[in-house]
């Protein structure tokens, strides 16, 4: 296996519905601005939550993808 490195970024998705939709939101963000996209780690959950309700689910997320940089 060649020797490779990666890039790993922060992103914040956000749901009305759920944590998965949210970390999903992230990820199909990413991928269209990124390229070879590898790993998705979340590593944070949280809720917005407005009048004692949830409002929207944030799921923060780490996502790797190969770095083509000098």
């Amino acid at each position: 296996m060649a020797e490779s490195v990666y890039k790993v970024i922060e992103l914040v998705g956000t749901s009305t519905e759920s944590w998965e939709k949210a970390a999903t939101a992230a990820v199909k963000r990413a991928a269209k601005s990124l390229r070879d996209l590898r790993v998705a780690e979340v590593s944070q959950l949280d809720m917005v939550i407005k009048d004692g309700k949830v409002e929207s689910y944030r799921a923060k997320v780490k996502v790797s993808f190969k770095f083509e940089g000098n």
